[in-house]
């Protein structure tokens, strides 16, 4: 019965297995939903701010952000804030994006633009390393919930190179929560913000006024805003990949808990066969031996 033996030490190890990757679907269904709140809670500020700079915006339309500076031909120098998790087991989350990140970068490069990189997530920092990506700068380990502060320094290098006339243009890339079932790799224009960013609905622009007073001046209160909103976007960008973290580590935990189901009750069956073709055997043995004796 060695077989069997070794079948039944394969189903024990299957079973543990099973309760690991259980409760890590667990832990992510808990994770998923405070993702989730914390996705949704940031959209209404990044929304606030964009109203307010388009309103000023418009309101002194003699003065055009830095930000908002447009490049003349094909850029020279692109830069990518690219948006992974710092964990794997999430199916093919990473995969998908870093695919899409891939894909532009080449496109980008084929038309003669450099290329460098800020690497948000442990999993994308590796693999720009991996590829000889210029990576300017980084930050990894950010936890279950994005924090702004650990966020700004990273964003403001590639912000600083793109006022200061190295890049020009950025792209944020990032996996975009649509549903617990389906996440959608996105790989945004970030800069120069151009008027599909900075656009109003009919109720808001009835809204909102354009008459304000500033302090100490127009142009320092729109870069000011700009840079906030910015970063908004970055940070509601880490927020929904984040959410589409966890809603891809539960399904993907889940099918391996399936799965490891439906190995055991295979094994089981394979154990069985085994077993009682064991005792079959032994029983024609004992048979032929009684008959040997008997004759």
């Amino acid at each position: 019965m060695a077989v069997g033996k070794e079948i039944r030490g394969k189903i024990k190890s299957v079973e543990n297995t099973k309760k690991i990757t259980k409760a890590m679907e667990m832990v992510a269904a808990s994770k998923m939903r405070k993702a989730q709140d914390r996705m949704r809670q940031a959209r209404p500020y990044s929304d606030k701010i964009r109203v307010i700079t388009t309103n000023l915006s418009q309101a002194n339309p003699e003065y055009r952000s830095p930000y908002m500076r447009q490049v003349e031909g094909s850029p020279k120098a692109v830069g990518f804030i690219v948006v992974t998790t710092d964990k794997g087991l999430c199916g093919g989350l990473n995969t998908n994006i870093l695919r899409a990140v891939t894909t532009r970068m080449r496109e980008v490069q084929a038309a003669g633009a450099s290329v460098q990189a800020v690497a948000i997530g442990n999993k994308g920092l590796g693999f720009l390393n991996r590829i000889g990506a210029k990576v300017v700068s980084q930050v990894v380990q950010l936890g279950d919930r994005p924090q702004l502060e650990k966020l700004i320094g990273p964003v403001k290098v590639m912000l600083d190179a793109f006022v200061a006339g190295q890049l020009d243009a950025v792209y944020l890339c990032y996996t975009k929560f649509i549903n617990t079932m389906k996440q959608e790799p996105m790989v945004e224009p970030l800069l120069p913000l151009g008027a599909e960013r900075l656009r109003q609905s009919d109720a808001e622009q009835k809204e909102h006024g354009w008459d304000y007073l500033y302090e100490p001046d127009a142009p320092s209160v729109i870069d000011e805003l700009l840079t906030r909103y910015i970063e908004a976007l970055v940070y509601q960008a880490v927020a929904e990949n984040m959410a589409s973290e966890q809603s891809a580590r539960m399904v993907a935990m889940k099918a391996a808990t399936d799965n490891a189901g439906n190995l055991i009750n295979e094994l089981k069956l394979i154990y069985n066969k085994t077993r009682q073709a064991a005792i079959t055997k032994e029983l024609s043995e004992i048979v032929g031996g009684a008959a040997a004796i008997a004759g």
